[in-house]
């Protein structure tokens, strides 16, 4: 059966991944048999299916190729679950409750990613889950404009209370998933939270802390991006670490486009905010990491500092190094959002080519694409297209 331009271009990503994974998991012997297999299988049919253990070695594999991740030192550890016999929106929701209790796991974050089926011939469109994040708190316009909670969520909270969900109005709702699921009308419905995951924001030394009110969710799941194996493109596939503390400190908190806490902090502080000599941004935004971390840590939470994060990234490369792979990582991304002149990451330099089975950003569902995700981003799906032909 002849194989066409298209097909002839996946299979070619398929047979490249397949020699890889097939040589690191030490099965090479069945190598041919499997290529021949695929080979067919796509002549037939237009794609392939991984088998689980291709599965689950492909989902590993993208997380060590993540150039924008700090923490791949852990990339074996990564539970995969196979979803891709669920169908129905019902359970789908249901996998994603699952997948919050085993992530969060008492705080004692485990890896985890769930892969739901990619699309078929017949579909309108591809399975999606339209969350940022499956634990996200929501954000409310307010008439004058500004925000209540999160302003990184306020396309995605009144598109959210379009569909009927309505929140309690407070800077810290979580909101609900929403699916777009091929056969069926677009839906929400809330997480079940578990117990816990709520953590309080307090500091070790300034009393006056608890009384900004802050609090923060235990464990980050990111659900909007596409996981890609051998050309097989799995748009639904939440997946989750667990948290560097200035990717709260720092970014969520910090962050003037979100919750922009570092001038209530410098007020509290008794900081003279009259002029950056006195670098009333830096101190205020050590305290705010320092009680993120120290909240985690009192609640029983895992989380990571950056300088630690910065240090086993170094033992990454090493690692990665003696077993005859070169590290990719977007430097921007890699080093730290706090003293990153101190961390040992900040002084080397990364090729930041984009090497598969890997995460990629996909078109959002609603609202506009961020400056940083846009077609012409290496890290969009757009250029899986793009550099189709290239050799990695």
């Amino acid at each position: 059966m002849a194989i066409h331009i298209g097909e002839q271009e996946l299979l070619s990503k398929a047979e490249a991944f397949l020699q890889e994974a097939y040589a690191e998991l030490g099965k090479s012997d069945l190598l041919q048999q499997r290529l021949t297999h695929v080979a067919d299988e796509i002549a037939a049919t237009g794609t392939w299916t991984p088998d689980s253990d291709e599965l689950i070695h492909g989902a590993r594999m993208a997380w060590r190729n993540s150039n924008r991740c700090i923490g791949r030192i852990y990339w074996k550890s990564l539970k995969v679950v196979d979803a891709r016999n669920l169908d129905t929106p019902e359970a789908v929701f249901d996998a994603m409750d699952e997948h919050i209790a085993y992530a969060f796991n008492e705080g004692q974050i485990r890896s985890v990613i769930t892969v739901f089926r990619p699309k078929r011939d017949q579909d309108e469109f591809a399975p999606r889950i339209v969350n940022h994040q499956l634990l996200r708190f929501a954000g409310y316009t307010q008439p004058d404009g500004t925000c209540l909670g999160d302003p990184a969520e306020q396309e995605f909270t009144k598109h959210c209370m379009s569909l009927g969900w309505k929140g309690e109005g407070t800077a810290f709702d979580f909101l609900p998933y929403v699916l777009r699921w091929p056969g069926f009308p677009e839906q929400w419905r809330m997480p079940s939270i578990p117990n816990g995951v709520r953590v309080p924001i307090v500091h070790p030394e300034l009393d006056w802390f608890e009384s900004l009110g802050l609090q923060w969710y235990a464990v980050p799941i990111i659900s909007e991006m596409m996981l890609e194996i051998g050309g097989i493109q799995f748009t639904a596939a939440p997946f989750n670490g667990w948290y560097m503390g200035t990717e709260i400190g720092s970014r969520n908190f910090g962050d003037i486009n979100r919750y922009n806490m570092l001038p209530a902090i410098a007020i509290r502080l008794g900081l003279d905010m009259a002029s950056n000599h006195g670098l009333w941004k830096d101190r205020a935004m050590v305290e705010l990491n320092r009680a993120v971390i120290y909240s985690f840590e009192k609640t029983g939470m895992r989380i990571t500092n950056h300088h630690e994060a910065a240090e086993l990234f170094v033992q990454f490369e090493e690692s990665e190094r003696k077993n005859g792979r070169d590290v990719h990582a977007d430097w921007v991304w890699i080093t730290p959002p706090m003293s990153a002149s101190i961390t040992p990451v900040y002084h080397r330099l990364y090729d930041n080519t984009v090497k598969g089975p890997n995460f990629y950003y996909q078109d959002p569902c609603i609202g506009k694409l961020r400056f940083d995700i846009t077609p012409g981003c290496p890290f969009h799906a757009a250029s899986l297209q793009a550099t189709a032909q290239k050799p990695e």
